[in-house]
């Protein structure tokens, strides 16, 4: 498990509301503390269509990447006709830069567990699969022994809390490539096929695990819901920032320290970064790589944006796995774009002609250009190509992976020259070669 940094004063917390108890699969210290108290309302209070109304009303999205409304999920598969209904947590933590997923698993799988009993609730399921990474032998061995201590003094199982539902949860340990992260692919894999996306329509709300009608959510956001549905809706909406309410995992990378740490939604990057500490003396801030190998390489001009889903798209980053990688002077942003991508190329599925050859394609222009066997024209042919990917790509993953390298011509356009153009790395990491330059 990574460290968890200290939050400011003042910042609330959900998900690590239970970090630093001394053996987080106890039942009976989690009880204390307000587990299962959600399920229960939902049992025995406000039954299905109540449990989603009250998602709804808190405004709480995935925390998956995407942002995309928990309540559109679950009130489409609860109205999909349907003899089987699944739900699926996504605790995989596909992004090796990140470790949110399994940092919350093993500080508090109770909440993971009953969030997802309770989206079972909600949609008419009995059957829950928690999907986490195989190597993840903690987080693996916690869940599974808090899975049966829930089990045994019937929160879950056979007869759920008294309901008459019955809702079996089962831990599946997974292991594959970065786009396990992708759910079609999530799904695919839990049922023992090949890992590569589906086009979307149909979304698994309505046809997902064994074409049955299938809620897949992020961890983090099943692990919120308890919360909401005790503290009720309003106060969910008090925290975070408009249509981003509540609060998220983080995994800041920084100068002093790195760990996980939970902030509100709409916090400023700039407060996000400053848990990382400040940079070495004699060294400054260059950039903050945001959202994991496909996220945007942002300027310290860009710090004043709000960590929410909506803003960092708007500034060429996104949410992804909460990652945020702290980079200063020190670094080139050539080289770093073109690693970030050279990542995204190896770990693609190459189902379409996108993500098989346009992502190698960008990836190449930045060996090019970090190598010194630029060609005219690479500027505005990463440009085209990467238009031409995000326009026909199936599946995120091959959109996104555009990020890095697009946000380095777009905040960090005078490196990307000084390579191309006159030969330089301002940042001594690479040796191009100036264009039409000779041996």
């Amino acid at each position: 498990m990574s460290a968890i940094l200290a939050s400011p004063k003042g910042w609330p917390a959900i998900l690590l509301a239970r970090a630093g108890a001394a053996d987080p699969t106890d039942l009976d210290a989690a009880i204390k503390t307000g587990a299962f108290e959600g399920l229960r309302r939902a049992v025995r209070e406000l039954g299905p269509d109540g449990t989603i109304h009250e998602i709804e009303a808190s405004g709480l999205r995935g925390r998956g990447g995407a942002g995309h409304l928990t309540a559109e999920k679950w009130r489409t598969a609860a109205g999909t006709p349907a003899t089987r209904r699944y739900v699926v947590a996504n605790g995989y933590g596909a992004d090796p830069s990140a470790s949110t997923d399994r940092t919350l698993i093993e500080t508090d799988p109770y909440a993971v567990i009953e969030g997802a009993a309770i989206a079972a609730f909600g949609i008419g399921a009995e059957d829950v699969f928690i999907s986490v990474r195989a190597t993840a032998t903690e987080a693996v061995r916690r869940l599974e022994a808090a899975v049966d201590a829930a089990t045994a003094r019937n929160f879950i199982g056979d007869d759920a809390l008294g309901s008459g539902r019955r809702i079996e949860v089962t831990v599946r340990t997974v292991q594959g490539a970065y786009m396990l992260g992708e759910e079609t692919v999530l799904l695919k894999a839990l049922d023992g096929k090949r890992g590569q996306p589906e086009q979307r329509p149909p979304h698994p709300a309505t046809r997902g695990f064994r074409n049955g009608p299938t809620v897949v959510q992020n961890v983090q956001t099943l692990a919120s819901v308890p919360w909401i549905l005790v503290h009720r809706a309003k106060a969910f909406k008090a925290i975070g920032l408009g249509d981003a309410p509540g609060t998220i995992l983080v995994d800041v990378r920084g100068h002093e320290r790195s760990g996980v740490a939970e902030a509100p939604l709409g916090t400023p990057l700039e407060r996000v970064v400053e848990l990382g500490g400040k940079p070495a003396r004699g060294r400054t801030l260059k950039a903050v790589v945001v959202g994991g190998p496909t996220g945007g390489i942002l300027p310290p001009s860009e710090l004043s944006t709000p960590y929410t889903f909506a803003d960092l798209r708007a500034v060429g980053a996104h949410v992804g796995s909460g990652s945020v990688i702290v980079v200063d002077d020190r670094a080139c942003v050539v080289d770093l774009a073109r690693l970030l991508t050279r990542f995204s190329a190896d770990e693609a599925c190459g189902k379409t002609i996108p993500c098989r050859i346009g992502l190698r394609r960008i990836a190449e222009i930045g060996e090019r250009l970090s190598t010194g066997t630029s060609r005219g024209g690479d500027l505005d042919l990463l440009a085209d190509l990467s238009a031409d990917v995000v326009g026909s790509g199936l599946c995120d993953h091959e959109r996104l992976a555009t990020l890095p390298m697009m946000s380095g011509l777009r905040y960090f356009r005078d490196e990307l020259d000084a390579h191309l153009l006159r030969g330089e790395c301002p940042a001594g990491v690479c040796n191009p070669t100036r264009l039409g330059a000779t041996a």
